[in-house]
């Protein structure tokens, strides 16, 4: 049925359409091939976006507004299929944040999940709920629904990382809901690494019973992640259209780390390429190490460390890596699994 064509116009039906639509009425025999198509269709665009291009820009705005005058300083990444929408895929939204010595991002919370992934600077930091968190490089920082977060920078350089949120699933959803802190920085109750004791070294809290979806774990280190990929890589051959490559997980459940969003990272070896493989998750990645290129769909994009590409629904992407690299990537995968929604095809080399 989906794949019909649509039924012929003519000036009765048309007639007709004008009548009903006056009763906020449409026919879906004019709409259903669009609507039901016999694969994804999105107007999302393969985009990349060079760090080394974009960071003047960055900079200066941390010269035009202040942290906290912004409450939060950032530069959205909009994909170019998608003017105007605030986000780079259908359902994610991606921004680089800056953080400039001396400064806070005010407290507040939201319904939005969001994940920061550290591009540039080292020991700023962020609080969530009451526990604050140290933010280097290549770390992989959670903030759940509906926390308490503020973010700042003790440290005498800039600090820079993708946000990465759910924004455009909640505004589909009409469920969001925000407010902000009673003061700019909150009240820490926990000491530095409370969440890792708990929760990130293989035990549980005996008596502890999950409140959200979302991991308890909020900061996971770059340095484990790379330890795993090195061990990986020296104990069983490259998966042939990833690499190798790891989620990350809820220690409580083993589910994804995010109920919204799926996040992965995955090590290509020198010399290494990816057979093609398309999925029905959007997928958002940055450059943590090395140098290559991704072909996506008929176009080939080259990128270095912190620069950042985006891969639309359904589109082939292969990788090719001239020297051993690291990406790290999201995409709401978790979402399209719990619906059902989701399939992977895997190409040859």
């Amino acid at each position: 049925m989906a794949m019909e064509q649509a039924a012929a116009r003519t000036p009765e039906r048309e007639a007709f359409y004008d009548r009903i639509g006056a009763f906020n009425m449409a026919p879906l025999w004019e709409r259903l091939h669009g609507l039901v198509t016999p694969q994804p269709t999105t107007p999302c665009q393969p985009a990349i976006w060079h760090y080394r291009d974009i960071r003047p820009y960055l900079m200066q705005s941390g010269g035009l507004i202040t942290a906290q005058e912004a409450t939060r300083r950032v530069l959205i990444l909009e994909n170019p299929g998608l003017k105007g929408e605030t986000s780079i895929t259908h359902s994610l939204f991606a921004g680089l944040q800056l953080i400039l010595p001396g400064e806070v991002a005010p407290a507040h919370r939201h319904t939005q999940s969001a994940l920061r992934f550290i591009i540039e600077g080292r020991g700023a930091y962020t609080a969530v709920d009451g526990e604050r968190t140290t933010m280097l490089p290549g770390d992989f920082v959670i903030t759940p629904s509906w926390t308490w977060h503020d973010h700042g920078n003790d440290t005498q350089e800039p600090m820079v990382w993708l946000d990465g949120l759910d924004i455009p699933i909640v505004r589909l959803l009409d469920a969001s809901f925000a407010e902000p802190g009673e003061a700019d920085v909150q009240t820490v109750t926990r000491p530095e690494g409370d969440s890792a004791a708990r929760f990130a070294n293989n035990l549980l809290p005996v008596d502890w019973k999950p409140a959200v979806k979302t991991s308890p774990v909020f900061n996971y280190p770059y340095v484990r992640s790379r330890e795993s990929l090195d061990t990986l890589s020296c104990n069983e051959d490259p998966e042939p259209c990833h690499g190798y490559k790891l989620r990350y997980v809820n220690p409580a459940s083993g589910d994804f780390a995010m109920p919204t969003i799926g996040t992965f990272i995955q090590l290509l070896p020198k010399g290494f390429a990816t057979r093609s493989y398309r999925s029905t998750d959007g997928t958002v990645f940055v450059v943590v190490e090395g140098n290559g290129e991704s072909r996506i769909g008929d176009q080939v994009f080259r990128w270095q460390p912190h620069d950042i590409f985006v891969v639309p629904s359904w589109m082939p992407v292969s990788h090719y890596a001239e020297g051993e690299s690291v990406l790290f990537s999201y995409s709401d995968r978790p979402v399209q699994e719990k619906l059902g929604l989701w399939r992977e095809q895997r190409g040859n080399a």
